[in-house]
């Protein structure tokens, strides 16, 4: 037997960071909205904001060297490593905003500080890092990066990393102290338990099977609820999606114009995790090397202190590896079943392109445990497989897509937002930096998808995130003030 549900204001599918973020955003900006949450899993946050599913990094820019682009001449871009590091202070003040109201009751549950290095091996790109850090520390953002290439130096920043090192290996770093871990886990479960306090119905076991525009360009989606096992309608007058690696086959339903010619490359990702609690002690801090040379910018090798389930851990990789699921849970004919008329030429042309991708990606389903000792060797000389289990992490889906810049069938890097003309409905599409810049990502989604009320929302958004609309990065005293009050209210002093 089949219900309608009565209309509601906004629906909200998957019960991730973003929904989360989103969902808080629009109940302080307009507490008397009716919003509903779809989620096809039994809890929240079982996929992509997991903290066993991510790197748990506050992306910022802080030790990432895949947002530092070098140049022709031997300058270092740091453009986007400014975008991004602004993007998290967004997000960073947003929690603040909320620990401050009560919402958000312990800081420590959700984030953490955490050191954030880079670390390189051989001339070139010791050279690359040191301009990097000249570029990066004369910006208030990047205040307190420091590089070395001294032995010494660096063995009293990294002890565990630099034991059994050869004296003659030519390594530098970089360390920030201002860097974060984040749970992000647990910070959805705070966000989503708040939500349910405030109103907001949150449905379990509720997987939408489609979505469709209503005569009066309203929505209604076909949801099936697997307790009952009772197919459920519901109408809205707006739609998130933001079910992770979900979201492009419920966003092709939609049949709106703006999900034509983009498809999805599914990747699946595992990380070593440390069980030896003498390693995991002689390291504090989040360390990512450079991509090998012909591997995507997902591949970034990283050895990383995280803190999950209460516990200090550690944990090294990714590596990547391809399944054709869109989500852990998914099924094996996502992939297949995302191919449309018209999108299969943008995955055809995307499939000759990235032929690189392909390869690198059937090398790291191939590696074995020995191998995979051997890339953490290069982090841990003494590094031994007994210390280490592994664990499975979240599916990624890459958007592909045809741009200007690289053609039909483009692989982005990224996060995207994509929303229809009348901003009834958007869809969160990719992968890192992600759940970071969620604040970021929900403010462009609140100007475009609430045009009458975005107006009237703006001084209310600028007492909850008091740098919006300011570049923190060109005003140092703003960013000094803003940046001593969040660090106090996150607990991030050391």
């Amino acid at each position: 037997m089949n219900s309608i549900h009565k209309k509601t204001d906004v629906i909200l599918i998957g019960g991730g960071i973003m929904s989360a973020t989103l969902g808080t955003m629009l109940k302080e900006l307009s507490p008397n909205l009716e919003i509903k949450l779809f989620e096809k899993l039994s809890k929240p946050a079982e996929e992509s904001s997991n903290e066993w599913n991510n790197a748990g990094t506050g992306h910022s820019a802080l030790c990432e060297l895949n947002y530092t682009k070098e140049e022709a001449d031997g300058s270092v871009n740091i453009d986007k490593a400014i975008q991004i590091n602004e993007q998290f202070q967004l997000s960073k003040q947003f929690w603040t905003y909320l620990v401050n109201q009560g919402k958000l009751a312990d800081p420590k549950s959700f984030i953490r500080p955490v050191p954030h290095m880079s670390f390189v091996y051989g001339k070139k790109n010791i050279e690359f890092l040191r301009k990097r850090c000249d570029a990066l520390s004369n910006n208030p953002l990047f205040t307190g990066m420091t590089f070395t290439d001294d032995f010494e130096t660096l063995k009293h920043w990294m002890p565990l990393m630099m034991e059994g090192r050869p004296t003659t290996e030519e390594i530098a770093a970089t360390k920030i102290e201002s860097g974060t871990d984040v749970n992000f886990g647990n910070l959805t479960r705070s966000l989503l338990s708040n939500l349910k306090d405030e109103g907001v119905e949150l449905y379990y076991n509720h997987s939408v099977q489609n979505i469709r525009r209503n005569q009066d360009n309203t929505w209604q989606l076909k949801i099936y609820n697997s307790e009952t096992k009772k197919t459920e309608y519901h109408n809205t007058k707006f739609v998130f999606i933001g079910a992770g690696g979900g979201s492009l086959p419920l966003l092709q339903k939609t049949g709106i114009k703006e999900s034509t010619n983009i498809g999805g490359f599914p990747v699946s990702g595992l990380f070593m995790v440390c069980n030896n609690e003498d390693v995991i002690a002689k390291q504090e801090a989040k360390v990512y090397g450079k991509a090998k040379v012909g591997a995507p910018p997902m591949s970034v090798p990283h050895l990383d202190t995280r803190y999950i389930e209460g516990k200090r851990t550690l944990l090294f990789g990714p590596f990547a590896g391809f399944s054709p699921k869109f989500l852990k849970t998914g099924s094996n004919l996502d992939l297949i079943e995302s191919v449309k008329p018209n999108n299969v030429l943008t995955m055809l042309s995307a499939g000759l392109k990235e032929m690189g991708l392909t390869k690198y990606l059937v090398e790291q389903v191939l590696l074995s445990d020995e191998k995979r000792l051997e890339e953490l060797k290069e982090f841990i000389p003494t590094a031994k497989l007994e210390d280490w289990d592994i664990v499975i992490a979240g599916q990624r889906v890459q958007v592909i897509k045809d741009t200007e810049e690289g053609g039909k069938g483009t692989l982005q890097f990224g996060t995207e937002l994509v929303t229809s003309e009348d901003g009834s409905i958007s869809a969160l599409l990719g992968a890192s930096p992600g759940a970071s810049t969620a604040v970021h990502v929900m403010l462009q989604l609140l100007e475009k998808s609430f045009p009458e009320q975005f107006p009237e929302w703006k001084q209310r958004i600028k007492q909850m995130i008091p740098s919006y609309e300011v570049q923190l990065s060109e005003n140092p005293e703003v960013f000094d003030e803003i940046n001593t009050s969040t660090s106090k209210a996150l607990g991030l002093y050391k």
